[in-house]
């Protein structure tokens, strides 16, 4: 595999959690949304520290951005401090069970949320709620299975 190859496919699942992300759901439904992108950017960090890091976070943010009609930045901000956190420490993760790293992925989805929070509160005068929170567990619930998903697709497709 050539490096455009795999960095096109990194792209690509990237793209796939930005639609998840935006994808229409009803609104109840809405306060369990897993954090798709926070998903994806932490598995490929965690796998290729060197290839996927703050900068993919940061585009990767302003497009979210975007999408969702956010203050340019907002998400940004909060995916570059998050994965720049998961960078740092990869091989500790790394070497984590899969429930015990969706315990940091947890801690970490949550630190993403309170940054988010903080800059719209910066902004707009919002307040937090209990169901703003929700997602956390459902992003923690869905990361064993985001993880053995993109490392199928990473040994199928010998991204390294």
């Amino acid at each position: 595999m050539t490096y455009s190859n795999g960095r096109f496919k990194i792209i690509l699942t990237l793209i796939i959690a930005l639609l998840l992300t935006a994808l229409p759901v009803p609104e109840p439904l809405n306060h369990f949304r897993p954090d798709w992108l926070l998903l994806v950017l932490g598995y490929w960090c965690m796998a290729l520290p060197y290839r996927v890091s703050i900068g993919y976070a940061w585009i990767s943010g302003l497009v979210l951005d975007l999408l969702l009609g956010a203050p340019l930045g907002i998400h940004s901000l909060a995916l570059s401090i998050v994965i720049y956190i998961m960078v740092m420490n990869h091989r500790l993760i790394r070497n984590l069970s899969l429930w015990q790293q969706a315990l940091v992925v947890g801690f970490l989805a949550g630190l993403n949320k309170l940054v988010v929070f903080w800059a719209e509160k910066l902004l707009f005068d919002i307040s937090i709620t209990p169901m703003y929170l929700w997602s956390i567990l459902t992003t923690m619930l869905i990361w064993p299975w985001i993880f053995l998903i993109l490392r199928k697709i990473r040994r199928q497709f010998a991204i390294s």
